[in-house]
């Protein structure tokens, strides 16, 4: 078509570079964590929370960030999102302290969230109907490689380096996306709409509180300590979001999206994916590097079978996506993924690695073939004047579900642990494997204990994986569409009645 962006190739490039800086920081970094924890001195907690710090501000931060990209435009929101992760990367190389590191972490947050809505929202701008699907299988296999391959990466980085390099990695990778973006994308953004500023506010806070809520429920449970405090800010935050943004005569965020069945079925399965994905990698490093003795750069390694598989899958998927539509896609991909999970719950101390290899096979085979295709439906559904944060919603509903399930998962893994170790064990031997085997000062029978009960948990773990993936397929099935709906139709009769009350 005449009116195609010329550069619409070399955009996506720019978009897949920005997405792929965020991927890589985070899965190197699951790999660098045991390297880093013994240099800073850092403790569990210390640890749990240069993890979450990230996903803390992230998610809290994802719709402010989206309807700031679709106001003042998208490039820019992108550009200084970049330059902010970029900046804070660069600091965490200096850091000597876990304190130093979890306020670089932060700031990075901040800089992901303006970066990440903005990818898939000028993604959705540039290409139109007919090539989106291409454009979105290129990004998502791309995310894919950068999901898998930074684990390995990571580890190089860790036999070569040290952990301060997982940082520097990003500065280089942020000053290409930066220039290619000034170079070569234009500015893109929504008509003006009145600025929401409470409905920012409560965005903000509500969803900060839930993700704070759901990172202490392995600590202090549901209700606990601050827990009920916290739990308290985050209903109350988010209900008063949704009464302000359905009484506002404009709206940060656009919720009748929810009444499209693909945008409510895509996001509410993509969440449950999420869940059971949670802690897949850091559970599997785990059990590579302290039940298997792999070091880092055979635990990263280790993950190739799931990016050779993503791959495949995701070609797959774009051949069979005319003939089969999104739907019957998604729930191919998920019941692929769940039958990856079932076989992970059949491993233990001296199964090896073949049987997580195939696991891992048949998970990349199935997320390659069904996120692409939940994600593509969903998208679908947004109109392009509010393509930033409509892609910030689905961000932010899949963050709310990837940290539900690390603290679900990390909950499970951590008490069944502590469990399966005999009366009696020193308290450092029952927190965790690490502590186990670091306690154990090569006496073989506490190593064989603590990495029979690490086995043991992890197979509890993904046995709730599985059943979170199943629940997806099966939610996926019931409320999507057989044929995708589009941003161009209504979200459905309801609307359309109330347009043509309003009109009369």
């Amino acid at each position: 078509m005449e009116d195609r962006n010329p550069r619409r190739w070399w955009i996506l490039i720019v978009l897949c570079l920005s997405s792929l800086v965020l991927v890589v920081d985070s899965m190197a970094l699951t790999v660098a964590v045991p390297a880093m924890a013994r240099d800073l001195g850092a403790s569990a907690q210390d640890t749990q929370w240069i993890l979450d710090s990230y996903v803390l501000v992230f998610a809290g931060l994802l719709l402010t960030s989206g309807s700031l990209g679709d106001r003042f435009g998208r490039r820019k929101v992108m550009v200084i999102g970049l330059l902010l992760f970029g900046a804070a990367s660069l600091a965490a190389t200096f850091c000597t302290n876990p304190g130093e590191v979890i306020a670089s972490r932060v700031t990075m947050g901040i800089g992901g969230a303006l970066i990440m809505p903005s990818t898939l929202s000028i993604l959705i701008t540039v290409f139109d109907e007919d090539e989106r699907g291409k454009a979105m299988a290129a990004w998502g296999s791309v995310s894919m490689l950068g999901l898998v391959g930074s684990p390995v990466l990571g580890g190089v980085l860790i036999d070569h380096f040290s952990w301060h390099s997982i940082f520097f990695l990003n500065v280089p990778v942020v000053v290409l996306a930066v220039l290619a973006a000034l170079t070569l994308m234009p500015e893109s953004k929504g008509p003006w709409r009145k600025p929401d500023p409470l409905g920012a506010v409560l965005s903000a806070v509500g969803m900060t509180a839930l993700i704070w809520w759901i990172i202490e429920l392995p600590r202090h449970g549901a209700f606990g300590d601050g827990s009920l405090l916290a739990l308290a800010a985050a209903v109350l935050g988010l209900a008063g979001f949704v009464v302000w943004e359905r009484s506002t005569p404009e709206p940060m965020v656009p919720l009748f999206l929810f009444k499209n069945r693909d945008f409510t079925g895509g996001s509410l399965s993509l969440t449950l994916v999420q869940i059971g994905n949670g802690g897949l990698l850091l559970v599997l490093t785990q059990y590579l590097q302290f039940v298997l003795g792999y070091s880092p750069l055979k635990a990263g390694l280790a993950f190739v079978p799931l990016a050779i598989a993503a791959l495949l899958g995701n070609g797959l998927g774009m051949k069979l996506a005319a003939r089969f539509g999104n739907r019957m896609l998604v729930l191919g991909g998920m019941l692929v993924m769940a039958s990856a999970f079932v076989l992970l719950t059949t491993v233990s101390a001296g199964t090896g690695f073949a049987v997580p290899a195939t696991a891992l096979g048949l998970l990349g085979l199935g997320a390659g073939i069904a996120m692409p295709a939940a994600v593509g439906a969903l998208m679908a559904t947004i109109p392009a004047e509010q393509a930033g944060v409509g892609s910030a919603l689905n961000d932010t509903i899949g963050q709310a579900g990837t940290a539900l399930g690390i603290a679900i998962l990390g909950s499970l893994l951590s008490s069944g642990f502590a469990d399966r170790m005999p009366a009696g064990t020193p308290g450092q031997a029952r927190e965790s494997i690490a502590g186990a085997l670091a306690a154990a000062h090569g006496d073989p029978a506490l190593v064989r204990t603590a990495r029979e009960a690490f086995t043991g948990a992890m197979s509890t773990t993904f046995t709730i994986s599985a059943a979170g993936v199943l629940a997806a397929a099966l939610l996926a099935t019931v409320v999507m569409r057989k044929k995708a709906a589009t941003a161009a139709e209504p979200a459905d009769a309801a609307e359309q009645e109330q347009d043509q009350a309003l009109a009369a």
